[in-house]
């Protein structure tokens, strides 16, 4: 383990971390893929004959390199060599397709596009409108006509990029949104944002670093949660990371020994599939120590520790723009449910729709500013009018709505965007998928807003439920449970039973579609059922 020392603001660069990392901790591993181990001075030196080759293919400071690719060590290489010549990587979603994979490229605007084999099909079937100086593909089957080979750019023996002008406020990469709400925005992110994360993440004492920890990831490398809790955590701690390219339910706890892992993170419904899945007489026997499991439902997370035999780890809450908002707090107790208090260097307000402060335990979109530069995002790639909108004077307004007790703990309500107004209140669709996913039939579901056929300002609850295998539930039966063990105002109007949910690739439901879809003819209707909520 090297922990490095960054005290100068202009030292927090990512280019800079691997090249101390080199110097100081060389002979360590740094990477282990499959069965391949890299350790920090082989990454250091594979990533200056990528920059050296990237810098003869054309790309200059300011420039962005956008990558359509599988989780690899690849990836890591090329985002490192992009950032040591003071450019900016893209990451791209490599569930797009067709338009929306062409817009994004487009949208991006790279002088290079580097994909592989996995992703030839549907670069094919845009190619022709693609606006790329230079295609680059990664490995021996991965061949598009006009395009060159990843490997002829690595030029041996190439010494250190001059990082000399390079700033920790530069803008490193630019992160297209999951996409969860509405059509994805391209983040500007800075090298700072990623070094406070990160940092934190690894002095928290319920997070910390041991000497002995490895951490491992299935996220995939588009998304900034790998970066924050996985790629740069290893990267500034001096501790080995191990990368698979997916998750899988079947072979998770295998992967897991195979590296001997002791931390993972896990996003959206990863962890729930992991629980879901048959109990074996074997399940609290890896290597596993520590899981930060998010969203993690309460009720889940004791049983689930018994279960898995590990530490979860307490939630925060952070996204694309602000990779921390809220986290716990070393030294005290955190409340169930709760992710944390607001972190150093930022001022919250929770507000509610008519732009004043809410009282605690109402809840109220977060907005918060920063006491110091580069704390947050940088704004959002050619898009002046949504960088705008998205600030207060110099309030960035994040969109989540929260709940603070009195204690300044704060709890997760949902996304603005998915909240559901219904006679004067906000409800969470967050808590009614909570107390919906307590029935031991349902293994995943979304709550979502329709149109309300009385007040076009309010909207009815709609409940899209997905039951295990081999389990029966009548609608009727769903919607006394949740009146039984929630407040009567969570009982959906409408329940949709599902083979499937519209998940991106990280997990996440992406209610929009669901809202889009909107009430089928095979959607329960609760009034016209004659279903009677107690209240």
């Amino acid at each position: 383990m090297n922990i490095l020392q960054l005290s100068a603001p202009n030292e927090r660069h990512l280019g800079r971390a691997i090249q101390c990392q080199a110097q100081q901790h060389g002979d360590k591993p740094y990477l282990l893929f499959t069965d391949d181990v890299y350790t920090f001075a082989e990454v250091n030196q594979r990533v200056n004959e990528l920059a050296a080759g990237l810098a003869a293919a054309g790309l200059r400071p300011g420039e962005r390199l956008a990558f359509f690719m599988s989780s690899s060590p690849e990836v890591i290489f090329l985002v490192l060599a992009v950032n040591k010549l003071g450019a900016v990587w893209v990451p791209i979603n490599t569930d797009y397709k067709g338009a929306w994979l062409l817009d994004t490229i487009n949208g991006s605007r790279p002088t290079i596009l580097v994909s592989d084999a996995a992703h030839v099909d549907r670069l094919l079937e845009v190619k022709d409108a693609l606006e790329v100086a230079t295609l680059v593909m990664h490995g021996g089957d991965a061949s598009i006509p006009g395009s060159v080979s990843l490997d002829s750019l690595y030029i041996k023996g190439a010494g250190e990029p001059d990082m000399s002008a390079l700033s920790a406020g530069d803008t490193c990469a630019v992160l297209w949104t999951s996409g969860t709400t509405g059509k994805a925005k391209g983040v500007m992110q800075s090298h700072n944002v990623w070094f406070n994360a990160a940092f934190a993440a690894n002095e928290a004492c319920q997070y910390g670093i041991a000497e002995d920890d490895i951490i491992f990831t299935v996220l995939p490398m588009y998304n900034s949660a790998v970066w924050v809790t996985a790629i740069f955590r290893a990267l500034f701690a001096g501790v080995p990371l191990a990368v698979d390219p997916s998750f899988s339910v079947s072979t998770f706890w295998q992967r897991v020994d195979h590296y001997k892992a002791t931390q993972c993170f896990t996003l959206g419904a990863m962890h729930m599939f992991l629980w879901e899945a048959p109990a074996r007489d074997d399940d609290a026997m890896h290597s596993l120590r520590k899981l930060m499991a998010i969203p993690m439902p309460p009720a889940v997370a004791g049983p689930f520790c018994e279960r898995f035999n590990l530490e979860l780890v307490p939630q925060g809450l952070g996204q694309s723009e602000a990779m921390r908002l809220v986290a716990p707090v070393a030294g005290r107790t955190q409340p169930p449910g709760s992710c944390g208090s607001v972190v150093p260097g930022l001022e919250a307000r929770l507000v509610g729709d008519d732009g004043s402060d809410v009282p605690d335990g109402e809840p109220g979109e977060l907005w918060v500013r920063p006491s110091s530069p580069f704390f947050i995002f940088n704004g959002y790639f050619d898009n002046p009018e949504a960088t705008a909108s998205a600030f207060d004077g110099q309030w960035y307004k994040t969109g989540d709505l929260l709940k603070r007790n009195a204690d300044g703990f704060y709890f997760f309500s949902d996304r603005k965007k998915d909240a559901v107004r219904y006679k004067g209140r906000n409800i969470s669709t967050f808590e009614v998928e909570l107390a919906a996913r307590r029935h031991p039939a349902i293994t995943d579901c979304a709550a979502f807003g329709v149109p309300s056929e009385e007040l076009e300002s309010e909207q009815e609850i709609m409940l899209d439920v997905i039951l295990k295998p081999g389990h029966a539930l009548q609608p009727d039966e769903l919607a006394r449970f949740i009146n039984d063990n929630a407040p009567y105002f969570f009982v959906p109007r409408y329940i949709h039973f599902v083979d499937s949910l519209p998940y991106t690739p990280t997990n996440k439901v992406q209610k929009f579609r669901l809202r889009e879809r909107g009430v089928t003819p095979t959607t329960w209707d609760a009034r016209a059922a004659g279903f009677k909520v107690e209240r």
